[in-house]
């Protein structure tokens, strides 16, 4: 189960965590918590500040097929899709590749090339046969529970893939860059250092690959 980043390509995100966290207030929580319209096209005090297209997932795409081996027409599920960007490129290199996420607003404002490859359920109990999938993703979608739920999920994950699997989840490494963090978040239940990350793979048996989003 090794650290995998397989998202190096992306750019750095632009984060004024000084502006979020001044700002930060339990109704603006909650707000982001329903993962609407706000959350995804509103103002950057609740999410995105604008969620778009713009190609980056392109070469994440292609890594993550050279990764697992993958061949047209091998089956990839993205748990936590959002409009379906990472869905549309694997799609792109002839992957069929489908998606889920709890956001009703997201997959109504998808991708046009996705339509009807996205389904609305949470990670915790995926709604697809065993090993119905080569590779299941999760990226930056699992922090988002509570722990026992993310234990579900990463059985859940176990459960369909049988090529590979890969998640990405909120981390820090430092007492000061946890702090940073908690300024800064939103939406996440369960975060933690690496080593705590690491326990609760193991609880839930988890096999697969995973890296950090760094504070």
């Amino acid at each position: 189960m090794p650290e995998l980043n397989l998202l190096k390509s992306l750019p750095k995100s632009n984060r004024n965590i000084q502006t979020r966290g001044e700002a930060k207030t339990q109704e603006l929580i909650d707000l982001s918590r329903e993962y609407g319209a706000e959350y995804f096209d509103g103002s950057r005090d609740v999410g995105y500040g604008g969620y778009y297209y713009d190609g980056r997932w392109v070469p994440v795409a292609r890594d993550i097929i050279e990764q697992y081996g993958l061949k047209k027409g091998d089956r990839v599920l993205d748990v936590g899709c959002a409009k379906g960007f990472l869905v549309k490129d694997l799609l792109a290199e002839g992957i069929e590749a489908f998606g889920l996420d709890i956001s009703e607003y997201a997959l109504m404002n998808c991708e046009p090339e996705v339509v009807g490859r996205l389904q609305i359920g949470s990670a915790e109990k995926l709604p697809f046969p065993d090993k119905s999938f080569d590779v299941v993703l999760a990226i930056n979608t699992l922090h988002n529970l509570k722990k026992p739920d993310v234990i579900s999920a990463l059985q859940e994950m176990e459960r369909l893939a049988t090529k590979g699997k890969f998640l990405q989840v909120d981390c820090y490494q430092t007492p000061e860059g946890k702090a940073l963090f908690e300024y800064w978040v939103l939406t996440a239940y369960t975060h933690d250092y690496p080593e705590g990350w690491k326990r609760i793979f193991d609880e839930a048996g988890y096999t697969g690959d995973y890296y950090w989003t760094l504070f």
